[in-house]
């Protein structure tokens, strides 16, 4: 007998899909008719992203999810080798001074977007087999850095630093869920302060965001137009919005409006009741993923579930929470929403484990 996987999981992920492209459609229309004297540009792409992502999501969910336990290795050491081959010139593509993607025909593809997926294999994997023996520092503690450490490293040379602390993030909800020692995450959170603090202060443009988001109106019509343009969308849509197509912000006063900043659009077109609609989404997507964590008395199916929602779920509020001028800009897009193939196409393989993970909750192993 065929076993059913999370319908509710699976209808909030195709909620939020659909929204994403009609949103993705009206913050980027006249942007695409003016680079590229098509309307309908950046919406034909994400159509191709979302319906690639949701074919695989559906392959992946047929698959038994403990497969990856053991492809854990292998997998993580193809994702490295990914991020390394990315920073080679004229193998890995530089765009805007960063050096993250890799160009297939009229695509590009992000390697350090997999690795969020990789990253939390590879931990369910580890902790599974580490049991309580996470407690001690060398067997809990320093695997796991060495490995985060070099990704980390490999991220940064991007530079990516904002997927990068995401992924750090995760892997600390992991190892503090399996039960490492509180006293050993905290030192190691405060060990790295010093090394935060001069990759965010002593890098220009990254010290500049910071003086941003302390005080955007310092300096208006530069480093604190994005994050104020962003206020007015957000002030301007009012209860119910401006209506779906006629926002002002995304007309080149907004940047990223269909990419990091698609919320801030939402927001000034749909208004209130489109922000509470995806973060009802949200919500509901993050609370079936930790529910199904909880259910499962299978190690490895229990942290890979627990990694995955965290993944999806940490990169909504962060995302979320830099457009409403919460935290510093951190150029990460909003799942399932925000314009991008790497982004949706690995989120929703994703989905396609945490959807077989459900299937196998009531096994009982």
């Amino acid at each position: 007998m065929e076993r059913r996987f999370d319908t509710v999981m699976f209808l909030s992920v195709m909620a939020l899909l659909s929204i994403g492209v009609v949103m993705v459609y009206s913050s980027s229309s006249i942007v695409a008719l003016k680079r590229y004297g098509d309307g309908y540009y950046f919406l034909k792409r994400q159509f191709l992203f979302a319906s690639v992502g949701v074919f695989l999501m559906l392959a992946v969910s047929k698959i038994d999810y403990r497969v990856y336990q053991r492809l854990a290795y292998p997998l993580l050491g193809i994702t490295l080798l990914s991020l390394v081959l990315v920073l080679i010139p004229h193998v890995g593509v530089e765009i805007a001074g960063t050096r993250r993607w890799f160009r297939v025909g009229g695509f590009t593809f992000q390697p350090s977007e997999f690795m969020k997926i990789v990253m939390v294999i590879f931990m369910a994997h580890s902790l599974s087999k580490k049991g309580d023996r996470v407690k001690a520092f060398s067997v809990g503690i320093v695997p796991h850095m060495m490995v985060l450490g070099f990704t980390l490293l490999l991220m940064l040379m991007q530079p990516d630093f904002g997927t990068s602390m995401a992924i750090a993030a995760v892997v600390f909800i992991m190892l503090f869920t399996a039960g490492a020692r509180l006293t050993h995450l905290v030192s190691l959170i405060l060990l790295s302060l010093p090394a935060i603090y001069l990759l965010v202060f002593r890098v220009a443009y990254r010290r500049r965001r910071m003086m941003a988001f302390l005080n955007p109106w310092d300096d208006p019509q530069n480093v604190g137009f994005q994050i104020i343009q962003s206020f007015l969308a957000f002030g301007s849509g009012g209860p119910l919005g401006v209506g779906l197509g006629d926002g002002r912000q995304k007309m080149f006063y907004l940047p990223e409006s269909f990419t990091d900043f698609i919320f801030s659009t939402i927001a000034e077109e749909i208004g209130l009741i489109g922000v509470l609609i995806i973060i009802a989404l949200f919500v509901t997507f993050i609370i079936r993923g930790l529910k199904m964590s909880l259910r499962m008395s299978d190690p490895f199916g229990r942290y890979l579930a627990l990694g995955l929602t965290s993944v999806i779920g940490l990169q909504a509020f962060i995302n979320m929470a830099v457009v409403m001028g919460l935290l510093p800009t951190k150029g990460l897009p909003l799942p399932f929403i925000s314009y991008g193939g790497s982004s949706i196409v690995t989120t929703l393989i994703g989905v396609g484990i945490l959807l077989n993970i459900s299937s196998h909750e009531k096994e009982g192993r």
